[in-house]
Formats: C-alpha cells, sequence, structure tokens
C-alpha cells in the first residue's frame, strides 16, 4: 500500500532524456527509484548531477523507494515496500535492515545523524516514528498527528511535515505541536510528499492543477497534478511546474529535483535553465522523491 498519491503519479516515470554533459567540483550524487529496464520491482540507482556514473545500487524482490542520504552523504536509507527501511553505502555496499515494518516509508535522517525519522501505516493513519542509525530504538513520537513525509529542522530538534491541509513543526523528542503552518493549495489527499528546505523558508509539495495540464506532458495523469512551492511564514503558495513530481532541495537549496516528463530534471527555484538528467533505460518512478547528496 501507497501513499494515496503514488498511484496517481506513477504515470510520470517513463523513459528519461539526457542530461547535459560536463563535471565541476560541485558534482554531487542524485539517488532516485526507477524501474530497470522497464522490469519490477523498482530499484534505487545513482547519477551524478553532471549526468555521468549512472548505475545500479539495488536489488532484489521487493521495490526499493523514497532514499534520502545521511548528513555525510556517504549512506543511503530508503524503504523496501512490504520489508521496512534500509541503509547502505552510496555505491550499494554494506545493506542492512533497519525496521522490519511492512508499510515503513519516507526515511529521513537528522542533521545530527542521530535519528532516523520515517512513516508506519497504523490502523489508518501514517504515523510519525523515529530509530537510530542502527534500528535500535524504534518509538512512535506519540503526540504527533497523523503525518506526511518528515523534514527535519537544521538543528534537529524538531519535525516538519504535512498533516490535513497544512504544515505542521513538531518537537522531535515527542510529537508535540510547536507549530501548524496553513498554507493554500496544499491539499491534504495529495500533499504527503511535502518537503521543507533545509532553511525552513521554504516548503514544495505536489497538489492538484487547477486549470489545464502541460500540453506536451503526454500522460493523461500529468494533468491533474502540478508541483507547488509555498513559503512557510506567510501560508503563500505558487504553481512551480506543471506535471511535476514530488522534489528534492539541493544543497543550497537555490534548486529542486524531481520528475518531469520523461526523467529527473534539476530546476533553479528563482528561474532560469533546467538540466535533463539521463537514466539510460531505466523507468524512473514518478511517485517517489529522489535524493540529492549534500555538499
Amino acid at each position: 500500500m501507497r501513499l494515496p498519491l503514488f498511484g496517481a503519479l506513477v504515470a510520470l516515470g517513463v523513459a528519461a532524456t539526457q542530461a547535459s554533459a560536463g563535471s565541476s567540483a560541485s558534482t554531487q550524487w542524485l539517488v532516485f527509484s526507477a524501474w530497470p529496464k522497464g522490469v519490477f520491482p523498482a530499484q534505487l540507482f545513482r547519477v551524478q548531477t553532471d549526468g555521468n556514473g549512472l548505475q545500479q545500487i539495488t536489488t532484489g524482490k521487493n521495490a526499493a523507494t523514497d532514499p534520502a542520504f545521511s548528513p555525510d552523504g556517504k549512506h543511503v536509507v530508503f524503504a523496501r515496500l512490504g520489508s521496512g527501511i534500509f541503509v547502505a553505502n552510496l555505491d550499494g555496499s554494506g545493506l542492512r535492515k533497519l525496521t522490519g515494518g511492512a508499510e515503513d516509508h519516507f526515511p529521513v535522517w537528522s542533521p545530527n545523524g542521530k535519528l532516523i525519522a520515517f512513516l508506519r501505516l497504523g490502523g489508518k493513519a501514517w504515523r510519525l516514528w523515529v530509530a537510530s542509525p542502527s534500528g535500535r530504538g524504534q518509538r512512535a513520537l506519540s503526540k504527533a498527528p497523523p503525518a506526511g513525509r518528515p523534514s527535519w529542522s537544521a538543528d534537529s530538534k524538531s519535525i516538519f511535515f504535512p498533516t490535513q491541509g497544512a504544515l505542521d513543526r513538531v518537537d522531535a523528542r515527542n510529537g508535540r505541536l510547536l507549530r501548524q503552518y496553513a498554507l493554500t493549495k496544499l491539499d491534504p489527499a495529495t500533499s504527503q510528499a511535502a518537503t521543507v528546505s533545509k532553511n525552513a523558508k521554504m516548503v514544495a509539495f505536489v497538489g492538484p492543477l487547477y486549470g489545464a495540464g502541460p500540453p506536451d506532458c503526454g500522460e493523461v495523469q500529468c494533468a491533474h497534478f502540478a508541483l507547488y512551492l509555498g513559503t512557510v511564514s506567510t501560508g503563500k503558495t505558487k504553481l512551480f511546474l506543471a506535471g511535476a513530481g514530488p522534489a528534492a532541495w539541493s544543497p543550497d537549496g537555490k534548486s529542486l529535483a524531481f520528475t518531469y516528463k520523461k526523467g529527473i530534471y534539476l530546476w533553479p527555484v528563482a528561474g532560469g535553465t533546467s538540466t535533463g538528467i539521463g537514466t539510460g533505460d531505466a523507468i524512473v518512478q514518478g511517485d517517489a522523491p529522489p535524493a540529492w547528496q549534500p555538499s
């Protein structure tokens, strides 16, 4: 079982575009979920932001999805559908199982490296849990309301997540609500994959598309969703890109990485030239946000 948004966004993940060539000192890795040669189940791949180094890094009978980096950029934590949360080195070696929840999703490492927050389905609601990077000390944040994809504050003391059409900030120790931010167009049925920038000023989320979809999308479902960008303090949001999937923030907070049309794109938040990242014959999973390696 995936979150409600997921099934509708799968249509976004189709054959990838070609990336621009070249490399620079600022090159980082992107890790994303894709179907190898279009064959189920999805696995994790990595590719550099300059388009080089494409490589499949996981295998197995259960789909690998929802990747996120450790603060030092050397490890990747991810979910295996129906199996739990796992962690591995950036090249896929050193695989370890952290949790055994069949419905565990969206693991995210705290900036201080001490905890991993993730979602676990309890009854009919997705609840916020934390565990150590070894998998020990698993516990629910009992005071937290039903949650969407978590985002840590820079000081690792609080966690942001979407819930019931708003953005909540809770205490990372127990889930106690610290503040709630109302955001326009943050639809409770489709915003589970919202993500907050590291400076906690901006939030990117997928929501219903109001009006016509992109004419060149090529898939019926693409016309129904869009990527929005919101200001946390004011609650104001704006359409960022119609037909785009869940996003990840660049280390400097100036760009987003997401699935769009036929691949993964890097797109400056302030506007400008976008970059398409080629993924070979791997078909990108359009409902899972990529992960962008910290600097």
